[in-house]
């Protein structure tokens, strides 16, 4: 009897799921598997979330490990760095990345140094998850992409799923690393389609980029709710003849900059995709370790395809706000200009 239950079992594990059911799939297997991990943010409880990523876990789990805590960014960010030392593996919900900042008081001055603050012997295993980006119509704060603000932050894991296995198996990695995690969910792409997921617990490695697309004659590299319009930049150039590659990055630090170098000395030239405003953003440190670390190979400026340098305009000018898949194909065709 015991041989057909484990098919059966094998089989239910496998569902098509959107990126925030992935997730609340994620929490509620590591919830399963590690009784340390406990949850907490605003309304997660109850209400399940303001996107229903924790619905249901506060019924299958208990209030003690599912916690709904004021409304309190500073608190949600601080408590998680005392459960961490105390042998928990928190994970706390920001309920908009753009109400995120007092949390970094948190993140700087104690999550990212508890492992040198106490010479190994303490470290802080806790994620900090955020839907971030714009392209929903909300209202300000609600639309922010300001990840390269924690990219700069030393000791800080920055991961960012692009589909709903990735994040599934990002998110697992995520909770069983022994370092802070800031875990940013696009909420652009929560329930924009679906895909199967195994949820067998199986982590997918963290710092490195994923090959999305195999191609020979310019290097895209892009992540989160971006990577979708860059891979329809990428059909729309094979269309005419342009054989483009998809590099999805995913962990943004520590970043997996090898692929990306090995990509662009097989194609020469390079262009990055994001959403976040161009000025300082996260394309600019990978522009700039290509020039340091790949500029022999190039033979083309490396373009950079972002959001303008200026808050979101909501609701009427978003569209016009997020890079398009005629901006990123119109920079591919720029770089693809040079000899």
């Amino acid at each position: 009897m015991a041989r057909p239950h484990a098919k059966t079992d094998a089989v239910a594990a496998t569902a098509e799921l959107t990126l925030v059911e992935a997730v609340q799939r994620a929490l509620a297997r590591a919830m399963a598997e590690d009784e340390t991990v406990v949850l907490l943010g605003e309304d997660i409880g109850v209400d399940g979330g303001v996107f229903r990523a924790t619905d249901g876990l506060i019924a299958r789990f208990g209030a003690d490990r599912v916690r709904d805590t004021p409304l309190s960014e500073s608190l949600i960010g601080g408590l998680p760095v005392g459960l961490a030392a105390m042998g928990f593996r928190p994970v706390a919900e920001i309920q908009f990345m753009g109400f995120i900042y007092p949390v970094i008081d948190q993140i700087v001055n104690h999550a990212t140094r508890m492992r040198t603050r106490t010479r190994g012997r303490l470290s802080c295993p806790m994620v900090l998850r955020a839907p971030y980006g714009g392209g929903i119509h909300a209202p300000e704060h609600h639309s922010e992409s300001m990840e390269a603000l924690f990219a700069h932050i030393p000791g800080l894991r920055i991961v960012i799923p692009s589909s709903p296995a990735k994040a599934y198996g990002l998110l697992l990695a995520a909770i069983r690393d022994p370092d802070p995690v800031v875990f940013l969910e696009p909420k652009r792409v929560y329930r924009a389609a679906r895909e199967a997921v195994v949820d067998d617990g199986g982590a997918l490695p963290l710092d490195r980029c994923f090959t999305i697309l195999k191609g020979s004659d310019v290097t895209l590299v892009s992540w989160g709710a971006m990577l979708q319009e860059t891979l329809d930049a990428s059909e729309s150039l094979a269309g005419d003849g342009v054989d483009a590659e998809v590099i999805d990055v995913a962990t943004l630090k520590p970043l997996d900059m090898d692929t990306i170098l090995e990509s662009v000395h097989r194609t020469g030239r390079c262009v990055i995709v994001h959403e976040a405003p161009l000025t300082g953003g996260f394309g600019a440190e990978i522009a700039a370790r290509l020039a340091g670390e790949g500029l022999m190979h190039l033979v083309a400026p490396v373009e950079r395809v972002a959001g303008w340098d200026t808050v979101m305009p909501l609701p009427r000018l978003e569209a016009r706000y997020m890079p398009s898949v005629s901006r990123i194909v119109a920079a591919a065709r720029r770089v693809l200009e040079y000899a």
